[in-house]
């Protein structure tokens, strides 16, 4: 769609994007595409990814309605497919939704009410975790990033930020094409734990475009399922590692400045607050382990971004900084 056709609307339209590449979580799909179906303020369109699994794309195709389903068309993983909803979608805004959450109702109305302000490049908003098998004691709440939801720390009212967290959150498909697409060598494969596409999404358009406004607003939510598996000691662990070597991909890409801003703040900030709550709350149960999953999430994801830096730069990359993300189409060949 053009500037000029957006502009004549009231209100931009809306393609949400869910992506999906095991037929594992078929049930959670169903109910991500139904909470989005059931929208007071339906979505425009529901475009669902199937990356490269041939069975759950028939499966899909014959099994579901009110959503368009389409193969990825790009490399295997969460950004190629991600990179494909662009593509197809017909929406002034592209909401995506992960395949194993659901939009609470009003999700749709609350995302695009900021963007009557035409420096709203992009609204995110509030994931809350759903537990399978109920919080593990010792699981602190300023980690939840681990579990893809919002953590404790996270601003309480509506406000820029740098980026979003990608299980809820949307941008202007303009800016999206503008700025090249997801990052390919970001995003995940499978099960594999590592990610930050849509860190180095947020930093690369505010970098193309400073006054752009990247809003969070918690009132805009949605429930995650976190399943038992991820509940473990194991599962907390390589998730840090690979958020650190992600980190590490991310500075690489954008520099370490913007790409670690907010983690600076995390370390000294929410991170000192949460050691001391627990500190002061021993007598409660499980309250000494969270403050040993606090110190050793810190420890091991900070060991993923030296590991990273070491992996991913030699010598000549220190002086050279790669740029550039996906290369989507341009709006007239979409």
């Amino acid at each position: 769609m053009n500037d000029a056709h957006s502009a004549g609307r009231s209100a931009p339209t809306l393609s949400v994007v869910v992506c999906a590449y095991t037929l594992d979580r078929w049930e959670d799909l169903r109910a991500a595409i139904g909470s989005v179906l059931a929208q007071e303020r339906p979505a425009d369109e529901v475009v669902l990814v199937v990356d490269h699994n041939q069975a759950l794309l028939e499966r899909a195709e014959r099994e579901l309605t009110g959503v368009r389903v389409v193969p990825s068309r790009g490399r295997r993983g969460l950004s190629g497919g991600r990179n494909t909803g662009v593509e197809v979608a017909h929406g002034d805004v592209v909401a995506f939704l992960d395949d194993d959450a659901t939009a609470e109702p009003g999700w749709t109305g609350r995302l695009l009410a900021p963007y009557g302000d035409p420096r709203v490049a992009g609204v995110g908003g509030f994931v809350r975790p759903r537990w399978s098998t109920g919080r593990p004691v010792w699981f602190p709440a300023e980690f939840d990033w681990v579990v893809g939801c919002s953590y404790r720390g996270l601003p309480e009212r509506a406000t820029p930020v740098r980026n979003f967290i990608g299980a809820n959150m949307s941008f202007r498909r303009t800016e999206l094409l503008a700025a090249g697409g997801f990052l390919g060598t970001l995003g995940r494969v499978g099960t594999r734990p590592a990610g930050c596409e849509e860190t180095e999404m947020c930093l690369r358009i505010a970098a193309r475009r400073p006054e752009a406004v990247l809003l969070y607003d918690p009132a805009v939510q949605v429930r995650h399922r976190v399943p038992e598996a991820r509940t473990h000691w194991s599962y907390f662990r390589s998730r840090c590692y690979g958020e650190g070597l992600s980190k590490a991909l991310v500075a690489r890409h954008r520099g370490r400045g913007s790409a670690l801003a907010s983690e600076r703040t995390y370390l000294r900030s929410t991170i000192p607050r949460a050691l001391a709550r627990n500190l002061r709350g021993t007598g409660r149960p499980g309250a000494l382990r969270t403050v040993g999953a606090l110190s050793a999430g810190v420890c091991v994801t900070v060991t993923g971004y030296l590991v990273g830096r070491v992996r991913q730069w030699g010598p000549r990359d220190f002086f050279r900084r790669p740029q550039g993300g996906a290369q989507l189409p341009s709006e007239g060949r979409s």
